[in-house]
C-alpha cells in the first residue's frame, strides 16, 4: 500500500503534468489542410482555421464533415498526449480513474 508521502508526491506530479498539458498543443487537419484544428493537452479546442477554398455555399455538408474530422483527430491526438504523459508519470502502471 502506498504511504502518504508517496501519494503526495504523485499528486504534485499530476498537478504539474496538468499545467504542462494546458500549455501543450496538437494540430490536426482534414481535406489536405483545408481545415486545421489546434487543441490543448486538456482536450480544449484552441483554434479552427478554414481555407477559403473549403467554403462552398452549395455544399455546406462537405465543410461540416471536414471540420468534424479535424476536430476529432485533434482530440484523439490530445488524448494520446495525455496517455503518454500519464504513462511516463506512473511508470506504465495503469491506475483506474486516471485515464
Amino acid at each position: 500500500m502506498m504511504n502518504a508521502r508517496l501519494i503526495q508526491q504523485m499528486q504534485a506530479r499530476m498537478l504539474k503534468m496538468q499545467e504542462e498539458l494546458a500549455n501543450q498543443r496538437v494540430e490536426a487537419s482534414a481535406g489536405g489542410g483545408a481545415v486545421i484544428v489546434v487543441a490543448t493537452g486538456q482536450q480544449k479546442i484552441e483554434s479552427i482555421k478554414i481555407s477559403p477554398e473549403a467554403i462552398d455555399p452549395d455544399d455546406p455538408t462537405m465543410l461540416e464533415d471536414l471540420v468534424l474530422a479535424a476536430v476529432n483527430e485533434a482530440l484523439d491526438k490530445s488524448r494520446e498526449l495525455v496517455a503518454q504523459q500519464l504513462s511516463a508519470l506512473t511508470g506504465g502502471i495503469k491506475i483506474p480513474g486516471l485515464m
